[in-house]
């Protein structure tokens, strides 16, 4: 009997893809990649991946459609922002449930996530959205203070940048620009990446919320802490740590909030990661995704049912997309959490020492590197990467914070700074 195959689209910078297969195996699945790869050579790779383009779906679904004849494909799993609308016109095409295109288009791009949300009566900051030709001063007699200034269509919290007044602003919607018209973002040939959305800043805790929509119900799968606060004046993330150690009745409201969210944006069936903020006014929903947790965080999750060994989050996502009705799973009993490794600064990674005495540290699982000797690394908000991944677990949550502030405090990174442009040209 053929096994059964599943259609899993992701960049090719993508950290999971190793998971999926591992998981894979483990379930007898065969996988079908579709990444955003050169379609001008014969599979570079050796990997028999389809090459398909995010800013070209009638082609790239004409691709798996004529993939899928070589053997039916089973499900879908989409890995990232950019091939969730792929993903979902792909679906369409070959009978499958998955999140519609429009919805998926709607939660990737920030201002039409906003809109929506605000039809549905959902608490939402005031926003306004600006092309990012438009002159920064003069929007910035026109804006809330403090706010928060971020591309439509970016993740990571990369080009996301607070400002508390009116040269703050126009600094940050400038730096925006930049990032905006940078070759990497240019070569998305997303129409969202012209424009930038301006909203109030929101001030309180954040929240990451994992979860599938099946069939339409929303069914939680954990609720990350982010035990480092987030004010500014950028927004990058570090530790996600679960269960949340927030009260019952706060959790609840914001499960109600998402599921409401993710009802007004229409995601149907998948994968959702949603983050919020809470504070005295309520629950502001800030994101509702139509894919999984990103990068290699989705280590820190591991799954248990009656009668069933330890999985892991990707073996889930894979019974999920199977048709398997996995809501009376649950996650493993102890505490977990990553920690994702920040770039201190802007130069050449070299290499890094401490590996052997952070994974000595009582509770870490695991300590994965995946900066190259010889990257070139941009910390926030113009990156787009993390110089690696600490996974830990332990009995409570605060144990699991001490255990990755611990063994990221004996990693030492030598990273060369790169001398200004003038004198490397001398």
């Amino acid at each position: 009997m053929n096994a059964k195959r599943v259609l899993i689209l992701a960049a090719t910078t993508g950290y999971q893809t190793r998971s999926f297969g591992e998981a894979a195996s483990k379930l007898g699945v065969e996988l079908v990649f579709g990444l955003d790869r050169c379609r001008g050579l014969d599979d570079p790779w050796g990997d028999h991946s389809l090459a398909v383009r995010f800013y070209d779906d009638p082609r790239s679904v004409e691709a798996i459609v004529s993939a899928a004849a070589d053997g039916p494909v089973a499900g879908i799993i989409a890995l990232g922002d950019r091939p969730t609308e792929l993903a979902g016109r792909a679906a369409i095409a070959l009978g499958l449930p998955f999140h519609s295109p429009e919805a998926a288009r709607i939660s990737r791009n920030k201002l039409e996530t906003r809109r929506a949300m605000c039809a549905a009566g959902l608490t939402v900051p005031a926003f306004l959205s600006a092309d990012i030709d438009d002159d920064a001063v003069a929007l910035a007699s026109r804006v809330p203070y403090p706010c928060v200034v971020k591309p439509l269509g970016l993740s990571g919290s990369r080009g996301v940048i607070r400002a508390d007044d009116a040269a703050a602003f126009a600094s940050a919607f400038n730096r925006i620009r930049h990032i905006l018209r940078s070759p990497d973002v240019t070569a998305m040939k997303d129409p969202a990446l012209s424009q930038i959305l301006i909203e109030g800043f929101i001030p309180g805790m954040e929240f990451a919320v994992e979860g599938l929509m099946h069939n339409g119900a929303f069914d939680v799968l954990a609720i990350f802490d982010k035990p480092d606060p987030l004010d500014g004046p950028f927004f990058e993330e570090t530790m996600y740590v679960t269960p949340s150690e927030g009260d019952p009745s706060s959790q609840q409201r914001m499960v109600d909030a998402i599921t409401a969210a993710a009802v007004a944006i229409g995601l149907s069936h998948g994968s959702v990661h949603a983050e919020c903020r809470v504070n005295r006014a309520g629950v502001f929903v800030l994101e509702v995704a139509a894919r999984p947790i990103g990068g290699l965080c989705a280590r820190a999750l591991r799954f248990v049912r009656a009668g069933a060994d330890l999985m892991s989050f990707e073996e889930l996502l894979l019974r999920h997309a199977l048709g398997e009705d996995v809501r009376a799973c649950r996650r493993e009993p102890c505490a977990a959490g990553v920690m994702m490794i920040p770039i201190p600064r802007a130069g050449v990674y070299r290499g890094v020492a401490g590996v052997d005495q952070a994974c000595g540290i009582a509770g870490v699982d695991e300590v994965i590197i995946t900066a190259k000797a010889d990257q070139h690394l941009v910390p926030l908000p113009e990156g787009a990467s993390y110089l690696g991944f600490i996974i830990a677990r332990a009995g409570r949550p605060g144990l699991v914070v001490d255990a990755l502030r611990s063994a990221h405090g004996r990693l030492r990174f030598d990273i060369d700074r790169e001398l200004p442009l003038a004198s490397r040209q001398r």
